[in-house]
């Protein structure tokens, strides 16, 4: 519960000792997962790790005799400055980061495959694209210029659509419920082994349960056999899974059904025996 301010400067004590940001932001997110320290304290380490970081950079540059390592380095530096200006003292600009960090939290519990086609769109796409146009932009020839412009009005057009219909049209819910959907069919190809094992055991009680229960009653029926050595088959596809599931209850409650109705037929015959 220290303050935000002074929890920064631990975090950029932290990374100039161990020179990387990444070793302070990997052993502080685990903490966060468990629940010892609030993403909101974690936030400001954050931030302050990404202003260590830069200390490297700059006793690079000032070991080389270059004016423009120096340059690269300070530019560096008071970048990460300019950014923590900007969204970390109003608390509304500050809550941005923060919900942005939970909803990708919560998009990853519900998809585990997410966090891989984030880290490839957003640190190796985006890149490529705004280098591209950068460079389209920088050559003289008329044709790539506009072709540029035409790429950025799409580019713009597609935020915009983007953002109307996350927040006006229910797109986050939308998604969320996409990943979870998909997550919930990936478990259930995973668990189908587990599960047909499970449903054997059943149907073998179901068995022994009727034979007793003919047994009783004085039914001879030809005895059933199961195979319980039986391989498992192979997982069918996401589409077949339902049809089977419906299947394989239906058979069991059908059995379950005739049980009771031979019992209570059983019980009939008894009475009207012993009334007449």
């Amino acid at each position: 519960n220290i303050n935000p301010y002074i929890a920064m400067m631990v975090g950029v004590g932290i990374t100039i000792l161990v020179q990387s940001s990444s070793i302070t932001t990997s052993a502080l997110t685990p903490l966060v997962g468990v629940g010892i320290i609030q993403l909101e304290q974690m936030f400001p380490i954050t931030l302050g790790a990404n202003i260590g970081t830069t200390v490297t950079a700059m006793l690079a540059a000032l070991v080389s005799d270059s004016v423009l390592s120096l340059q690269v380095a300070f530019a560096h530096l008071f970048f990460n400055i300019s950014g923590i200006i900007i969204w970390y003292p109003i608390p509304y600009l500050r809550n941005i980061p923060l919900n942005a960090a939970r909803r990708l939290g919560k998009i990853t519990r519900l998809w585990k495959f997410f966090p891989v086609i984030y880290i490839i769109f957003v640190f190796f796409l985006v890149p490529v694209i705004l280098l591209g146009l950068s460079a389209m932009f920088q050559t003289e020839e008329v044709g790539f210029v506009a072709l540029s412009s035409i790429i950025v009005i799409f580019i713009i057009l597609g935020l915009v659509w983007f953002f109307c219909w996350w927040n006006f049209r229910g797109g986050h819910k939308k998604m969320f419920q996409y990943f979870h959907e998909r997550q919930r069919r990936v478990d259930a190809i995973r668990s189908l082994p587990d599960d047909i094992e499970m449903i054997r055991h059943d149907i073998e009680r179901l068995n022994a349960i009727a034979t007793n229960s003919m047994a009783e009653a004085g039914v001879h029926a030809p005895p059933t056999t199961y195979r319980a050595n039986v391989p498992i088959p192979a997982p069918p596809t996401i589409d077949q899974v339902p049809s089977q599931g419906l299947t394989i209850a239906s058979t069991a409650i059908t059995a379950d059904d005739s049980l009771q109705t031979e019992k209570t037929d059983t019980n009939e015959e008894e009475l009207l025996s012993n009334n007449a």
